[in-house]
């Protein structure tokens, strides 16, 4: 494991010089870790198994799930918090899509599809590249939101 460590914290240190060089900063406050594969990461602990890597000598803490450009990985790869985090957030968009549904003076069906899709829509195809590898019982929590849409 200390190898690893020391092979890991080299690249970092490289990745820094050559940004340093380049122009551009890496923020170790933004900066996190996570370690895929089946053994849970308790964060801020100091077991042995647990890497030590520092960016300026600011630890980089551990975590589960990371999140970037809008994706949240988890350590498993499921995707499972991203679909349970996207769901809650169309959600409340489809709340905002029923009040402007209403019949006597809500918006017409037309319009209506044109919000879905640039509101709700849109926020499901964003990463479906990424996350649309997820286990189809995962995936299928997004089935919902669809189908409340079309009862709209």
């Amino acid at each position: 494991m200390h190898l690893i460590e020391r092979q890991l914290q080299n690249a970092v240190n490289k990745l820094i010089a050559w940004c340093d060089n380049n122009g551009h900063t890496i923020s170790a406050e933004k900066s996190s870790l996570a370690k895929n594969g089946s053994c849970a990461i308790k964060p801020q602990t100091t077991k042995p198994n647990q890497p030590n890597i520092r960016i300026r000598n600011s630890p980089i803490p551990v975590v589960n799930e990371i999140r970037f450009l809008g994706v949240i990985f988890d350590r498993k790869l499921t995707f499972l918090p991203h679909v349970l985090h996207l769901r809650k957030k169309c959600e409340n968009s489809l709340n905002i899509l029923k009040v402007l549904s209403k019949t006597s003076w809500g918006a017409d069906r037309t319009s209506l599809l044109r919000i879905y899709q640039a509101v709700i829509l849109s926020r499901i195809d964003y990463g479906c590249m990424v996350y649309g590898s997820a286990r189809l019982t995962v995936l299928r929590r997004l089935d919902t939101v669809h189908h409340s849409a079309l009862r709209i």
